[in-house]
């Protein structure tokens, strides 16, 4: 059940954060993008944004915004490498 879960909540970190940095990709780019940056954004964020409104024990609210974060960060750099937005 976790892995359906994290696999559900990449696509909805990556597609939001490709809206939100103006980007438009593929479902399974929406997901590695979502995983990674999630991954991303904890590592920089870790303990910077308070984990608030947890969810069942699984989701937080600190999470969920550090990981768009972390997202928004990792397609910035991947379109610095392609050299567009």
């Amino acid at each position: 059940m976790g892995l359906i879960i994290t696999i559900l909540l990449g696509i909805l970190i990556g597609w939001l954060a490709g809206k939100i940095f103006g980007s438009s990709h593929a479902w399974w780019v929406n997901l590695i993008v979502g995983i990674v940056g999630s991954w991303l954004g904890g590592f920089l964020l870790g303990g910077l944004i308070p984990d608030m409104l947890d969810i069942l024990g699984i989701i937080s609210l600190g999470g969920l915004i550090s990981s768009v974060i972390g997202a928004v960060i990792l397609l910035w750099i991947v379109s610095l490498f392609r050299g567009k937005k």
